[in-house]
């Protein structure tokens, strides 16, 4: 029988542990029970609302001196308000495993499954559907059981935002504890420990890294300055070589790109065998989550900001960078650029091209799809032209305007939802490098660059040219890519080229890169409330509040389609810095996706179906818009509402060819609306009102 000594021994040692806290629930039941808010708890804890809320749902603890300060408030409340019922006993810790349907694991994968398809992100949860922490962390896990996960290799998602308590907030709402104090240490942390990455998205690819977002807080505790300075262009700022952290990490043996430590920095060591040993950080005080693409996310919480990366993570690819370059490392990943193969002489498994594919070397561009500073151009004395297709900037001449017209009340904007991507469904692009002919047969199937004079033929004047960006009528011969010249043909007008740029080998090689982003834009449109299945005068109502519904998953469709324009923007960077010299290469032309071919198919493929909208609802409705830019076009209106302008037939289902309201790519939404006096004002200045009449400001400089 124990001895009184060692009895009061035990009890002791019990009461020099940590204090313990009650159950979440319970810690909220007291609060709530003394008629105290979670924003008053705040200023008496001198902390955030955000960290009490995290306190009530298990998804952080206080800390010394808050944790006892906390605690004795909690049993004063206990003493005042007691539970009627007994408390029940702490819920085992659980180890969340977030669900990610559809995805699959490099040898469990199905031979015949080439790539996975979008998946259902469990961070879009609200937060109090959110599941519990992770067995790793110090925190207690909410009851609510969770999913197992596809992969076992990542439990715990494909990234987290570290916080300078040492919190690592990720996907799903579960937090991690994190206890890096350096970068290397954080490195190390991330691969051995954290159970953080993405399954790759096609059975040829990769994995996806891991991905730290590190706050402010978190930045300087890792021996990183707030702000990154010094530079005058955003793509060029980074930390000095002599820097303390860029010293740590070369000391510790990791790598970083060429690069730098900038607001997006890998760190990585050679591959060994299979394993990859590399992580992505972004730096959010560093503008890493630009404003224009990721609205209102860098000032988040970080739990809201985790849950905003993990939703686009899971549903179009791990960030990489921008979006522009996330959304090029998508075409990538769904289309690697090798698989394994059999060497017939020695039997050996080697590396070998994956059809369909861009494959791994840079293709170097015919002299009328590259740039003049291209050394294609520059060394070759090339004096052909280029190729000029872009999204339209048109405005209607004054002129052309009838007293009709110009008597109704309201200018109504239509903006086609991802009007990039709508057109890169089964687009055929080239694999092969480019042929030369001379005046060769035009076939619409085949694509390349063509030099042909489609200055003949006259179209109606209340609408742009089909074959020029500013909507004008070409002037004389010019290079079109295939679905420009085609378009004529449809129109009815005879096409004979003089000579072409035509590639041999083609496919359908964003057409992955398609399904995923369209599936994308449309779960998350139907996570705000706005669905297929809604009526026009409901899906008008629905796009009036989607916003406000959810600022996460808001942010998320903002960066969605941010991803589609960047990227195939990026198709064809040029190159950037003062210093620059025409003739010379820059880094952008090292990529297999530096393709000014497929960026001018993708637009010329959008610009012709804008036209071929332009032109139906001509002939449906005798209406005529008053300008257009890019994916967004003009129309005066009896109301403000499209429905009154809009073609439908007796049936009240839309009329096919025109433009109709709808939540998927392609289809219309409301872009704004204005007063028909203010669209003239602003046509008669020369100035677009398709740029500006989703906030009626016409200060803004038409350059922008």
């Amino acid at each position: 029988m124990a001895s009184e000594e060692e009895l009061f021994a035990s009890v002791d040692a019990l009461l020099e542990e940590e204090p313990q806290l009650p159950p979440p629930a319970e810690r909220a039941r007291l609060r709530e029970a003394a008629g105290i808010t979670q924003a008053r708890l705040a200023v008496a804890l001198k902390t955030s609302t955000q960290t009490v809320k995290n306190y009530e749902n298990g998804r952080s603890e206080p800390k010394s001196p808050r944790l006892e300060a906390y605690q004795r408030l909690l049993k004063g409340w206990a003493a005042k308000y007691p539970a009627h019922t007994s408390s029940a006993a702490p819920a085992p810790v659980v180890a969340p495993q977030p669900e990610v349907p559809g995805t699959f694991t490099g040898s469990a994968a199905p031979e015949q499954a080439e790539v996975a398809p979008p998946v259902q992100a469990p961070a879009a949860l609200a937060a109090s559907e959110r599941p519990a922490r992770s067995a790793t962390s110090r925190r207690p896990a909410a009851k609510k059981a969770a999913a197992p996960a596809v992969d076992p290799r990542f439990p715990h998602g494909p990234l987290a935002v570290l916080d300078g308590d040492g919190s690592a907030y990720g996907a799903g709402g579960i937090v991690l504890d994190c206890p890096a104090t350096t970068i290397p240490e954080l490195v190390e942390w991330t691969l051995r420990e954290s159970g953080l990455g993405a399954p790759k998205l096609h059975r040829y690819g990769k994995d996806s890294d891991p991905l730290i977002v590190l706050t402010a807080a978190a930045a300087v505790k890792l021996g990183l300055p707030e702000r990154l300075e010094g530079h005058e262009q955003r793509h060029s700022l980074r930390l000095p070589e002599n820097h303390p952290v860029v010293k740590q990490v070369t000391k510790a043996k990791w790598q970083l790109t060429q690069r730098g430590f900038g607001p997006w920095a890998r760190i990585y060591r050679k591959a060994q065998g299979r394993d990859r040993q590399c992580v992505q950080l972004a730096v959010l005080s560093w503008d890493a989550l630009d404003e224009r693409s990721w609205p209102g996310v860098s000032e988040m919480e970080p739990a809201d900001i985790a849950r905003v990366l993990g939703v686009y993570a899971m549903r179009v690819i791990t960030p990489r960078g921008s979006t522009a370059v996330s959304g090029l490392e998508l075409m990538t990943a769904l289309r690697p650029p090798t698989k394994a193969v059999r060497d017939e002489e020695t039997g050996n498994w080697v590396s070998g091209y994956n059809a369909g594919s861009l494959g791994v070397e840079p293709m170097h561009p015919a002299p009328p799809e590259a740039t003049p500073e291209h050394p294609v151009v520059v060394n070759s004395g090339w004096k052909g032209g280029f190729l000029n297709e872009e999204a339209y900037q048109w405005v209607r001449s004054m002129d052309t305007l009838s007293d009709e017209e110009c008597t109704l009340p309201f200018a109504v904007g239509l903006d086609l939802n991802t009007a990039f991507l709508a057109a890169a469904a089964r687009l055929a692009v080239g694999l092969s490098a480019p042929d030369h002919f001379h005046t060769p047969k035009f076939n619409p199937k085949i694509p390349g660059s063509w030099l042909a004079d489609l200055s003949h033929i006259e179209l109606d004047p209340r609408l742009p040219s089909p074959f020029t960006p500013d909507g004008t009528r070409p002037t004389g011969p010019a290079w079109y890519q295939t679905h420009t010249l085609a378009y004529a043909q449809e129109l009815g007008h005879d096409v004979h080229p003089i000579e072409a740029y035509l590639r041999r080998e083609t496919g359908a090689y964003l057409d992955p890169w398609h399904d995923r982003l369209k599936t994308a834009y449309v779960d998350t449109l139907a996570d705000l409330g706005v669905t297929k299945d809604l009526d026009d005068r409901a899906f008008l109502a629905a796009m009036e509040q989607h916003k406000q519904n959810d600022p996460a998953l808001a942010a998320v469709l903002a960066a969605i389609k941010a991803t589609v324009k960047g990227s195939v923007g990026k198709l064809r960077e040029r190159p950037q810095g003062k210093h620059y010299k025409e003739g010379e290469t820059w880094p952008a032309l090292s990529r297999p996706t530096w393709r000014p071919d497929i960026r001018a198919a993708v637009i010329s493929k959008a610009r012709v179906n804008m036209h071929r909208k332009l032109n139906n609802m001509a002939k449906m409705t005798g209406l005529f818009p008053l300008a257009v830019l890019s994916d967004c076009v003009v129309y005066p209106s009896l109301s403000e509402s499209p429905l009154d302008f809009l073609p439908y037939a007796a049936s009240g289902k839309p009329q096919p060819g025109g433009f109709r309201l709808g939540p998927t790519p392609g289809l219309a939404k409301v872009e704004g609306v204005q007063s028909m006096l203010w669209a003239v004002d602003l046509m008669e200045k020369g100035l677009n009102p398709a740029r500006h009449i989703k906030g009626g400001d016409a200060v803004l400089d038409e350059g922008e």
